[in-house]
């Protein structure tokens, strides 16, 4: 069957509007579309495809797997998972792991647990939830009234409710809002979303000290920049901070679809058998896979190599801004970038990505006035510079437009 960007139009949803190329096969930081044109990828899937395209471990892993087993319901576990998870708790502050499909779910699995764990703790008048403005943390209907754009929640109908929000890094406006009521604070230790906003030091430690002082679980949600993305496996490790849950998703699976919560094996145990669950949390093919990108992320070559990447992409973008003025700052940590655009460029983040796309760059915004980079951690130096001359020329075309 012959299939065009047309065929979208005629068989999907409109919710996307996805671009007129369509690829069709990668290989590394590399994409190729259905006429055969290449693409540099500094999209990476919305900071997913950690290892790049169709990177041998993870191949090996999944055609493994698949001679295995695909399947089975959590009457039964499996040794993908358990190996996982193992890794997982060896890695982190977390003793105790929950595995789900997506960012999402891991991130409506925290909520719950945190709103159960208060519940049988304390009472049911501690239930509030305290998020902050600009954060994003899904599109279940719980987690995109947590997240803080209002523009993702509204037109369905009544919100969840015990749901608040402040500002990020206001830590005054913060110790404001937290009270005996509150069970628990999610916040994005970098947020993405919203605009590649790095935490102040001082706030995420004032975060921390006041969930300890209101007796309120501190959830991290590392979908987006955990799995090295930050030049640490996870970003609260460069925090010097520890939640009490921490979620992620994205880059665990390298591109395959999988999620997870991690927390303490005392907040665990409030999640009992029956209390929560999911059909494909845990599936053996997703687990597998993860597994094989954790051991190849969490090694000291790739991560301090994050850092390295950091720094080229930063350079280059000073050039490319010396030569046509459109950036107020470069943000972020790690390979999750994001180019702030100017007062002269106000609003037009999507343009650059058009004429990025137009130049056979991937490359993503984070809201309208933030150009994102979220790449592969592995991508060369090569396709690095390859892909800001794509770039530059991008830039150029906006600017003389």
């Amino acid at each position: 069957m012959n299939v065009t960007r047309a065929t979208f139009d005629e068989v999907m949803v409109p919710n996307y509007n996805p671009a007129n190329m369509v690829p069709v096969r990668g290989e590394g930081s590399r994409v190729w579309d259905q006429e055969g044109n290449e693409y540099i990828d500094f999209a990476g899937g919305i900071a997913v495809n950690v290892l790049g395209h169709c990177h041998p471990a993870l191949v090996g892993a999944l055609t493994e797997q698949g001679n295995k087993l695909w399947h089975l319901s959590n009457v039964f576990t499996n040794e993908p998972a358990l190996r996982l998870a193992k890794k997982l708790t060896v890695a982190t502050f977390a003793e105790r792991v929950y595995f789900a499909n997506s960012g999402a779910e891991s991130n409506e699995a925290a909520l719950k647990l945190a709103r159960r764990y208060a519940l049988e703790k304390f009472g049911e008048d501690k239930n509030e939830i305290i998020a902050f403005n600009q954060g994003f943390h899904g599109r279940t209907f719980f987690t995109v009234t947590v997240g803080g754009q209002a523009a993702y929640s509204d037109g369905f109908g009544p919100k969840p409710g015990a749901v608040l929000h402040c500002d990020y890094n206001d830590l005054e406006a913060f110790e404001k809002l937290i009270s005996e009521k509150t069970c628990a604070v999610m916040m994005e230790p970098l947020q993405g979303e919203g605009g590649i906003i790095s935490p102040d030091a001082d706030f995420v430690k004032g975060v921390r000290e006041l969930c300890d002082k209101h007796n309120a679980l501190l959830i991290f949600d590392e979908v987006q920049s955990g799995v090295g993305r930050t030049g640490q496996l996870y970003a609260y490790m460069g925090l010097n901070v520890t939640p009490d849950i921490l979620t992620t998703a994205k880059s665990l699976g390298g591109g395959f679809p999988i999620g997870a919560m991690l927390t303490t094996a005392e907040i665990a145990a409030h999640l009992k058998a029956g209390t929560h669950g999911s059909t494909y949390g845990g599936n053996p093919l997703a687990c597998a896979v993860a597994e094989a990108a954790l051991d190849v992320v969490n090694t000291p070559e790739v991560l301090s190599g994050v850092v390295e990447r950091e720094n080229l992409f930063r350079e280059l973008l000073g050039e490319i801004n010396d030569k046509y003025n459109v950036f107020s700052e470069v943000r972020g940590k790690g390979l999750l970038l994001g180019a702030a655009l100017n007062q002269d460029y106000a609003g037009r983040a999507r343009d650059f990505l058009v004429a990025a796309t137009n130049e056979k760059l991937m490359c993503l915004v984070a809201g309208a006035n933030v150009v994102r980079f979220a790449p592969s951690l592995i991508i060369t130096e090569e396709e690095i510079r390859d892909g800001m001359a794509r770039f530059e020329r991008a830039v150029a075309n906006v600017v003389n437009a």
